[in-house]
């Protein structure tokens, strides 16, 4: 988002330079060429008046000219023309020369450019000057004409053509000066636009942040005082009472669920040791009290993973450096009778030594629900396979088995409370113990996913940072706050927690 708006503020800055700069560089280069022109009509107007005495002094009759005013004139225009270049020359109404240097220069032809200048001087009046001369304009020349005129009546014309080549170099290092001041302003303005849109962007990245963690279920998240604008402030200070009001409405719910479970187990308890005693009573086998007793058993599993997945919710993780292979393999020998017993073959594959940033209690509790759903929807003579692979920045546990597997749709419900596959109903179990794995390994920044086993059979994928995260954000469980501020992570001790 910083590039986007940096560079749609750099269009803008840049327009606005362009805007001021282009009618500078004009203006420079147009004062400069008026000054050439009005040193070539000064010139001209001292040629015209050479030119006009020369005329006079030829049609006097009876006075004797005391020198050759026309050669004088050839002699002017000539010295002119060696030292500066600039061809002159007069004319007369026919286009005739009078007096030219260059020898052989002819006066500009009618039907040209340079023809309009010859024929407004001819009319009476001086050229209006050529057209902008540009410093890309290789080839052309600066024209100006003057009227010679003698009683009223013009009767020559003086014409200087001049190269453009020093004009041009003149504009350019005229424009040179200009351009290194746009350049200079457009990367000041640059500058100051990226620490503008820092300025700008840095509360909606602490946002971004915070909103991420709350979303990956970390409730503690909260977006610490910064700079930025007033509206962004005022944002920041809305988030945090919207996710104070989450928190607080998500802790009651957690506090209900924890209270009722832990009151529940007892009457319930009590209520199995009757169902026991009223066996004693009915004939031995008898199924509906084998049908009681087993819903009486059920919904005490139930009111335990209640109880379970309420205290992993409130779960503060204890991130260390862990062997991770060694826990896998710990985990294996623990359930490899249970596996036995079942006909099943549990096996671990990968690396043998490997280390991850884990909370070990957590990890082994997940590692725990996840054998033991493997096995039992893996049959007889099936394969439970857990292998431990570095990836990266990451440590991947693959918990593959050959039982029926899930369908798709089936394959984006799993995890959800008390979801359970319709075939699987009969098989024990409330449906809660994959949410706890979710929310076990949550707590210490890790991850769960499902996919298909080929040729059939689950994937559970577990994935754990080998290192400590930066900033440092290990502690999200209740009893500690994270705020996000500028990249790192301050804590802070939060309210008393809501009791049932």
């Amino acid at each position: 988002m910083r590039s986007r708006l940096l560079l749609l503020l750099t269009v803008l800055l840049a327009t606005v330079l362009l805007a001021l700069g282009v009618p500078l560089a004009t203006s420079q280069a147009s004062t400069e060429q008026q000054r050439v022109v009005v040193d070539r009509i000064d010139d001209t107007a001292r040629f015209a008046s050479l030119a006009q005495f020369a005329a006079g002094q030829s049609t006097v009759p009876g006075r004797a000219a005391p020198a050759d005013p026309l050669g004088t004139l050839q002699d002017e225009l000539r010295r002119y023309h060696e030292v500066y270049g600039i061809k002159a020359g007069v004319f007369q109404r026919d286009g005739e020369p009078m007096a030219v240097a260059p020898d052989g220069w002819t006066a500009p032809r009618a039907d040209g450019d340079d023809g309009d200048a010859f024929a407004e001087a001819l009319a009476g009046r001086r050229s209006r000057g050529p057209g902008q001369v540009w410093p890309w304009d290789g080839d052309r020349t600066l024209v100006v004409a003057s009227p010679v005129i003698r009683d009223g009546d013009v009767i020559a014309v003086v014409v200087t053509e001049s190269p453009t080549g020093p004009l041009r170099s003149r504009i350019l290092a005229g424009w040179l000066p200009i351009g290194y001041g746009l350049a200079a302003a457009m990367l000041l303005a640059v500058a100051a636009a990226y620490q503008l849109t820092g300025w700008i962007l840095r509360p909606v990245r602490v946002l971004d942040r915070a909103t991420h963690e709350i979303a990956t279920g970390r409730m503690t998240a909260r977006v610490a005082p910064g700079g930025g604008p007033p509206e962004l402030k005022r944002l920041a200070r809305s988030f945090n009472e919207m996710a104070d009001h989450v928190e607080d409405i998500l802790e009651q719910q957690r506090a209900f669920v924890a209270d009722a479970s832990h009151q529940l187990r007892n009457p319930l308890a009590a209520l199995l040791l009757r169902i026991e005693l009223l066996g004693l009573d009915l004939p031995e086998g008898s199924a509906e009290f084998a049908s009681v007793q087993a819903e009486g058993k059920r919904l005490a599993r139930v009111l335990d993973d209640l109880l379970d997945l309420a205290l992993a919710e409130h779960h503060a993780a204890d991130l260390r450096v862990t062997d991770v292979a060694a826990l896998v393999a710990e985990r294996i020998g623990s359930w490899r009778p249970v596996a036995g017993r079942g006909g099943v073959v549990l096996r671990q594959d990968g690396a043998g030594a490997v280390t991850g940033w884990a909370d070990p209690v957590a990890l082994s509790s997940a590692l725990d629900a996840v054998i033991d759903n493997a096995l039992k929807f893996t049959p007889f003579g099936g394969e439970v396979t857990v292998t431990v692979t570095p990836d990266g920045d990451r440590v991947a546990i693959e918990t593959a088995d050959t039982g029926r597997g899930l369908d798709d749709e089936e394959l984006e419900r799993i995890g959800d409370r008390f979801w359970r596959a319709g075939r699987h109903q009969n098989v024990s179990g409330s449906g809660l113990g994959l949410s706890i794995v979710h929310t076990l390994l949550a707590a210490g920044g890790a991850t769960i996913r499902y996919a298909h086993n080929e040729p059939h059979g689950l994937r559970v994928l577990i994935s754990v940072p080998r290192h400590a995260p930066e900033p440092q954000e290990a502690e999200t469980g209740t009893s500690r706050r994270v705020r996000i501020s500028n990249g790192r992570s301050d804590t802070a001790t939060p309210p008393s927690s809501p009791t049932g």
